[in-house]
């Protein structure tokens, strides 16, 4: 499984400290003392009437057209909640559209083979060479991050195990950032 595209681990615990090591443990530290604070009437129940300051504040958000998409506590602001659901939105837009353009992942292997100029059967047979490693990794970041493919398909024609799918996508998406290539060219 991967991060998903609005998650910043790095971020998070960049927060914390700078090295990781160190970060990670800071981290652990203030859920510690979180815990230990036990229930805190702020922080649970009520969900977005709750956090609107109860019906009444409601009801005059609505008669001024306010309309709130989120809970704070826990996804964070309105305006954090409808940018993660546009972009979300865009994502599936166009995985939509390459969909509709018959793109599969056959397809995508067919745009890795030209890029690379590979035949098929050196993409899709197991090796450690590099190049065919990058042209199996963007392979598997354009089937599972663009056209919302499943791990355990791309692994079955690709021969590689559910993780190795996952760390593949990850190695794909930082080739394609950096060769600048796209699967629609």
């Amino acid at each position: 499984m991967h991060d998903a595209p609005w998650q910043d681990k790095g971020k998070t615990l960049g927060l914390f400290a700078g090295r990781l090591k160190s970060a990670r443990k800071k981290y652990r530290k203030f859920v510690e003392n979180g815990i230990s604070q036990g229930r805190r009437p702020d922080l649970i129940g009520g969900g977005l009437v709750r956090s609107a300051g109860g019906w009444q504040a409601v009801k005059m958000l609505r008669k001024s057209k306010v309309h709130i998409k989120g809970d704070e506590r826990i996804l964070g602001d309105s305006d954090f909640v409808l940018d993660v659901l546009k972009g979300q939105d865009e994502h599936l837009e166009r995985r939509y559209r390459l969909q509709s353009l018959g793109f599969d992942l056959e397809m995508v292997i067919k745009r890795v083979s030209s890029l690379f100029s590979m035949s098929r059967c050196e993409i899709i047979n197991p090796s450690r060479q590099a190049h065919r490693v990058k042209a199996r990794s963007i392979v598997c970041y354009w089937a599972i991050q663009e056209l919302g493919l499943k791990g355990t398909e791309v692994g079955t024609i690709l021969s590689l195990s559910q993780p190795a799918v996952c760390r593949a996508v990850g190695r794909g998406e930082k080739l394609a950032s950096e060769m600048q290539i796209s699967l629609l060219g």
